[in-house]
């Protein structure tokens, strides 16, 4: 395995991926043979936090490898990533097994040309920038990782250590994954479909107290009767008022914003596996098991079934148990 690194890398999109490998190496001993590389004379490279990391050259030619990752950095962004660098990763990835990209490494790739006609993500930051310069990729601002083929893409720098265990998981098993998981420490390794957004953190914040603190207490009362005479009288402002003044605002409805946070609240629970759909209904507000479903499958295009068996947790902790704490 053969990982890019330039001067100015995030740490984490380094270290995180490293540890996964090497937990799964303890788990499968020689199963990752691991070896940064980058464009250094000296065979130093600086993190972001001014770390030293030693490097080999670039192997010129590129050699046939297993995995080629491209450890995201922020000059990759501002498209200051040496051309021959780019080159490189092009003529690199067509000689991997499969090509990774942590955070902003998707934009070296597509530089490259490796993400033409392919859907790719990156940290939900620069996903917008992402997609206006490289209009061949079909850029999704949503999941935490992508796999399409032989390439992977994913979000933010803890997205790469979820990648990463599915790189794991495809390779050695999912008893292996979630053993190296366990080894870290983590609660759970997140699917590559789930969203990289909390609503909740992501939605935009009122101007006005008495919105930004309805806002708030929404959120805290989402099992509640939330219409717009009861959300107008805890706003102290007339109905008319009050929705004008929120859609302005907020960018959205009240009924389209508590949706939004019921599915999001929805969808933590049944990733938790544990509670039934019509449990799950009544505790984020919506008045039936049939409400719930007609709200997932307009937003989400997925029924809460389906949902719950893709992404619920049940058949990870049923496997996690299986090994020693």
């Amino acid at each position: 395995m053969l990982v890019l690194v330039v001067d100015g890398v995030h740490s984490l999109n380094v270290f995180g991926p490293l540890e996964v490998f090497h937990g799964a190496s303890i788990e499968v001993p020689g199963a990752y043979d691991v070896l940064l590389v980058g464009p250094s004379d000296g065979g130093i490279v600086r993190t972001d936090t001014g770390v030293p990391l030693g490097v080999a050259p670039l192997p010129e030619p590129p050699p046939r490898h297993d995995t080629l990752v491209i450890a995201g950095a922020a000059g990759m962004v501002a498209g200051v990533v040496d051309p021959e660098v780019v080159d490189w990763v092009a003529r690199a990835s067509r000689r991997a097994r499969r090509t990774v990209s942590v955070c902003t490494g998707a934009f070296v790739l597509a530089s490259a040309g490796v993400l033409d006609d392919r859907p790719a993500v990156t940290h939900w930051e620069y996903c917008a920038e992402l997609q206006r310069r490289f209009e061949d990729v079909r850029v999704d601002a949503d999941p935490v990782f992508i796999n399409d083929g032989d390439v992977w893409t994913s979000a933010g720098s803890t997205a790469g250590i979820d990648l990463s265990l599915a790189l794991v998981e495809q390779d050695l098993g999912p008893r292996v994954a979630v053993a190296t998981a366990r080894r870290l420490v983590m609660f759970l390794k997140r699917p590559g479909g789930q969203s990289q957004f909390s609503r909740a953190l992501s939605a935009q914040q009122a101007a006005r107290n008495e919105l930004r603190d309805l806002q708030a207490w929404i959120t805290g009362h989402l099992d509640g009767h939330l219409t717009v005479p009861v959300l107008a009288e805890r706003a102290a402002m007339s109905e008319r008022s009050f929705t004008r003044a929120f859609q302005r605002e907020i960018g959205q409805s009240p009924a389209a914003y508590i949706e939004d946070l019921r599915i999001e609240r929805a969808r933590d629970l049944l990733e938790d596996g544990a509670h039934s759909l019509d449990l799950v209904a009544h505790a984020v507000g919506f008045a039936s098991q049939e409400v719930l479903r007609r709200a997932f499958q307009r937003r989400l295009g997925v029924s809460p079934s389906a949902y719950r068996d893709r992404f619920g947790a049940h058949g990870l902790s049923d496997a996690s148990d299986r090994f020693p704490p």
